[in-house]
């Protein structure tokens, strides 16, 4: 049975190299490749393939944005990325991911999960998914999506326009996540945010 793969990667050198190794594999068919989070959703929609490949960090949509909207679906998702965060991978088992492999890990890895888990497995490091549950994330939705803006350098004005909120409601949400984060600025938060994988 051949298993028909859709890869996602923003860096092109390793996009090619992942497409040209899991080539070679006689069971693995390589349907499309994409370079960011939307191009990915919209080969899965268009090839319906039996698992996505994907990096968590991408423009437009992140892998993880990309597993929650297939959540459900017959497509399953594998993330591999450089990220051993705590954060990440705990937003990829709540995203429904089966798989999660880190880029330095051997290709025979990688193989081995994208096969495992096209037979219904969820595949992780047992040593990742144990640091998955330490330090729960305490920031919502929408503080996440104003710290990202903040993260960008937009003044909070900038933040409320694009997010369809009031200034002073971007304010608030700034706020409670400094809080939160016991942290001093917004600078500060979106930097520990991100450390943490919760962006």
């Amino acid at each position: 049975m051949t298993i028909r793969l859709v890869l996602a990667e923003d860096q092109a050198m390793v996009l090619g190299a992942f497409a040209q190794l899991l080539a070679l594999e006689p069971d693995l068919e390589v349907a499309a490749t994409a370079v960011d989070g939307p191009a990915a959703l919209a080969a899965v929609r268009e090839h319906d393939p039996d698992v996505l490949v994907t990096d968590v960090e991408m423009p437009g949509m992140t892998g993880l944005d990309v597993a929650a909207a297939l959540q459900g679906g017959r497509t399953r998702v594998v993330i591999v990325t450089t990220f051993a965060r705590s954060g990440y991978l705990r937003r990829a088992l709540e995203s429904g991911v089966s798989g999660y492999v880190l880029k330095d890990a051997p290709v025979d890895q990688l193989v081995d999960t994208v096969r495992r888990v096209h037979a219904g497995q969820c595949v992780v490091d047992p040593a990742l998914a144990v640091a998955a549950w330490d330090g729960a994330d305490p920031l919502t939705d929408r503080e996440r999506d104003v710290l990202r803006l903040a993260a960008d350098g937009l003044p909070n004005g900038e933040i409320a326009t694009r997010l369809f909120l009031a200034e002073g409601t971007v304010r608030n949400y700034l706020s409670t996540a400094i809080t939160k984060l016991g942290v001093r600025n917004r600078i500060e938060a979106a930097h520990v945010a991100r450390d943490r994988g919760w962006l």
